[in-house]
């Protein structure tokens, strides 16, 4: 890459921030966010998203829109992939599961913040072109093959949890997995009718639910 495709990449790249920013003071509303913590600004800032699209889309890879990334899937938009993270108010020493790693691009945000990364992908193609690109941008994750409705139960408890597909009810997998005094922001419902929801695992294990936003997401694919 030539220095000034770097150069034009950083600055698609501020003027997403930008944009992230003016989303989250008119969506404000809906999600109790006038402005998004630093430590989540810093990450969408830090990482290259143009290395988590498919070649053909870098052009557009810091629209503040949903692109395809191959198999019928989506990289979420970007001001999503920062509320989501902003709703799970990470901390440096979390543990964290995502569920639907797609080429990495979630994950590399998460593991700006948090100290371990773990993410499931059910699609063999995209987990392994994922996995390839964390590496190559030294991003510490752990990713694996498998059905992410089932959590991943011997890396668990885990104090955070982000889920990148809709099922039509939060998988109680998820739930039992998830740390008590832990936060898990998911996508549920049927197409047409998704909301975002934010998900609070008190001490005594009780759960608290917060709907957040109406959402579209891709279902999330489950194994036969």
């Amino acid at each position: 890459m030539s220095e000034s495709e770097e150069v034009s990449y950083d600055d698609m790249r501020r003027q997403m921030i930008e944009t992230i920013s003016l989303h989250a003071l008119v969506a404000s509303e809906a999600t109790g966010r006038h402005e998004f913590d630093d430590l989540v600004m810093g990450a969408m800032a830090d990482v290259p998203r143009h290395e988590f699209v498919p070649v053909e889309m870098r052009d557009t890879a810091y629209v503040d829109s949903p692109l395809p990334i191959g198999h019928g899937k989506t990289i979420s938009q970007p001001f999503m992939c920062a509320l989501m993270t902003d709703l799970l108010e990470l901390e440096s020493d979390d543990k964290v599961l995502e569920v639907g790693t797609g080429l990495g691009y979630g994950a590399a945000v998460l593991a700006e913040i948090a100290g371990e990364v773990y993410s499931v992908e059910i699609l063999s193609e995209l987990a392994g072109d994922a996995q390839l690109r964390l590496r190559a941008q030294n991003f510490d994750v752990t990713t694996r093959i498998g059905d992410g409705s089932y959590g991943w139960a011997d890396r668990a408890p885990f104090d955070k949890m982000i889920v990148t597909a809709a099922p039509e009810r939060i998988p109680q997998a998820l739930l039992e997995q998830l740390r008590p005094g832990g936060r898990m922001v998911i996508p549920t419902g049927v197409e047409d009718s998704q909301i975002l929801t934010l998900v609070e695992k008190d001490n005594d294990e009780s759960i608290g639910i917060t709907e957040i936003m109406p959402v579209v997401f891709a279902p999330l694919v489950l194994s036969h």
